[in-house]
This record gives C-alpha cells, sequence and structure tokens, in this order.
C-alpha cells in the first residue's frame, strides 16, 4: 500500500488508512531488525507459554501467587501479539497500512493488556504484603475467590480504560498526514495526526496514563514497604532470605515495566521525540515480555522444576 490517504467526505474530509513509517530506508537494517525482534517475541511467546501450561498443569503451582504469575503471562502473550506481528510485516513488506478500524483495533488491545498488567502487579505485591504480613489469615484473606476477583477487576480496568481511550481518541477526524510516526497505534503519535486543537485529548490521556500508572505503583511501594519492615525485624536470617526472594522477581519486573511506562507517557510533551518514543516503546513491548519469564523462571525454583516436569511430559 502506498502512503496517499484514502479519504472519505462527510462536512469534513477524514483519513480512513493510516501507513506507518519505515524504520530505516536501509534494507539490511530492516531486515537485521526483523530478525532480532522476532527472536526475542518468539522466545517471549514461548517462555510465557511455557509458564502458563506449568502452573496450570502442576497442582503444586495452584496457589494465589501463581494464579497471579499465570494471568500476567496471559498478559504477556496478548500485549505482545496485539503489536508485533505487524511491527514485522511493515520491517521487510511495502504493506505497511492499516485501516482506521484496524489501527483502533490495535489501539483497544494494546492498552487493556498495558492497563491490565499494571494492575495486576499491584495484585501481585498486594499478595506478596499478606503472605509476609499476615501469614496466619493468608489463606482466608487471599482465598481462590479473591484472587479471580482481583484478577477480573485487573483485566476489566484494562477493559473500561481501552474501550473509553480508544473511543475517545478515533471520535476526532484525522486530516492528514497519514503516516504514523511509529510502529503501532499508541496514543501519543495518533493524537499527532487529530485535526484542530487535541489539547483536552491530550490532557486526558496524561490524566489517564497518570491514575493507572501512579496508584497501582503506589500500592506496589507501600505493600513492599510493610514487606521490607516485615523483614528487618524477622529473627531468622533464612527467614530473611527466603522473604526477600520470593519479592524480587516481581520488584525486577515492576522496575523494568513501570520504568518505561513512566518515561514514555508521564514525562512532558516538549521532551518526547519519534525516536526516543520509539526505542522506548520496542522495549516495554519486546524486551520487558522477553525477559519476565526468563526472571520467574531463573529465580523460582518451583517454577524451574514445573517447567522441567511441563517439558519433560511434552517430551514424552
Amino acid at each position: 500500500m502506498n502512503l496517499n490517504c484514502s479519504l472519505w467526505q462527510d462536512n469534513s474530509m477524514s483519513v480512513k488508512h493510516f501507513a506507518f513509517a519505515k524504520f530505516s530506508e536501509v534494507t539490511e537494517q530492516c531486515f537485521l531488525l526483523f530478525t532480532l525482534i522476532l527472536l526475542m517475541f518468539l522466545a517471549s511467546l514461548t517462555g510465557n507459554v511455557l509458564i502458563a501450561l506449568a502452573i496450570w498443569t502442576n497442582p503444586a503451582l495452584h496457589t494465589p501467587m501463581y494464579f497471579f504469575l499465570a494471568n500476567l503471562s496471559l498478559l504477556e502473550i496478548g500485549y505482545t501479539c496485539s503489536v508485533i506481528p505487524k511491527m514485522l510485516q511493515s520491517l521487510v513488506s511495502e504493506a505497511r497500512g492499516i485501516s482506521r478500524e484496524g489501527c483502533a483495533t490495535q489501539m483497544f488491545f494494546f492498552t487493556l493488556f498495558a492497563i491490565s498488567e499494571c494492575c495486576l502487579l499491584a495484585a501481585m505485591a498486594f499478595d506478596r504484603y499478606m503472605a509476609i504480613c499476615s501469614p496466619l489469615h493468608y489463606a482466608t484473606r487471599m482465598s481462590r475467590g479473591v484472587c479471580v476477583h482481583l484478577a477480573m477487576i485487573s483485566w476489566g480496568v484494562g477493559c473500561i480504560v481501552g474501550l473509553g481511550q480508544t473511543n475517545y481518541i478515533f471520535s476526532l477526524d484525522f486530516c492528514g498526514p497519514c503516516e504514523i510516526d511509529h510502529f503501532f497505534c499508541d496514543l501519543p503519535p495518533i493524537l499527532a495526526l487529530a485535526c484542530g486543537d487535541t489539547s483536552h485529548n491530550e490532557a486526558a490521556v496524561f490524566v489517564v496514563a497518570t491514575l493507572c500508572i501512579s496508584s497501582p505503583f503506589l500500592l506496589i511501594i507501600a505493600s513492599y514497604g510493610r514487606v521490607l519492615a516485615a523483614v528487618l525485624i524477622m529473627p531468622s536470617p533464612e527467614g530473611r532470605q527466603k522473604a526477600l526472594s520470593t519479592c524480587s522477581s516481581h520488584l525486577l519486573v515492576v522496575t523494568l515495566f513501570y520504568g518505561s511506562g513512566s518515561v514514555t507517557y508521564l514525562r512532558p510533551k516538549a521532551s518526547h521525540s519519534p525516536g526516543v518514543d520509539k526505542l522506548l516503546a520496542l522495549f516495554y513491548t519486546v524486551v520487558t515480555s522477553m525477559l519476565n519469564p526468563i526472571i520467574y523462571s531463573l529465580r523460582n525454583k518451583e517454577v524451574k522444576t514445573a517447567l522441567r516436569r511441563t517439558l519433560g511430559k511434552k517430551k514424552f
């Protein structure tokens, strides 16, 4: 598809098709980037699928912590699959176009999975707080029903925010140019193509991003503040080490996810640049999704044991 926009007339001209900008005019660079991203995508997909299967097929891992981890793996699968396949196509093909409806669909699912992950990471921190700070009441306060409700709330918030933001942005008219200076339909680059004054829309995106990133993050900080206070007064060094080891993987994942997300969506508009935004987006859509299964599998003996059993069964 060429970059000439298809237009329709209804009181005002509005772009009907978009096209993603080229990463590079050098074919060899595009092919190299295609190969690296494809390898990371396959590694991410394989790792997250294996972790989800290992948890669901091993009764010993049917606990709140691993229930949330399985949900996190599902979110990572959806997160990457909503963005990466189209990006890979754009890297090696001239078919870089996407319809207005397709762009809106991609934005919805990306926002759904991203916001759901923010909320789920907060639920995982709350679970660790209950396990370490209130072990005697843990079984009742973090029952299966409570965990299912927390997961449903996370997915529900993501769905509501995704629908609201996508509908709000695509209710605007897009007068052109039709080229998206990004590799997927993210909110800021799409808003940059809208007609007229979009300051209210940009403010709404910033407020929602602040609430959906800052609120779960503050809950995570509060949970781990209480966890750290509880760990410091533990009399047993072994107990302290075990408690910290169960939290370290989650804290590393939180740092990677929230760090890149905050820099992308919460920094001032004047400091944005397409090149930096693309690098950050590559990091939080590809790299973090690939690293999460590695972090959890390498630092958790139970997950490693379950993965060996799962791979052993499949091999058999």
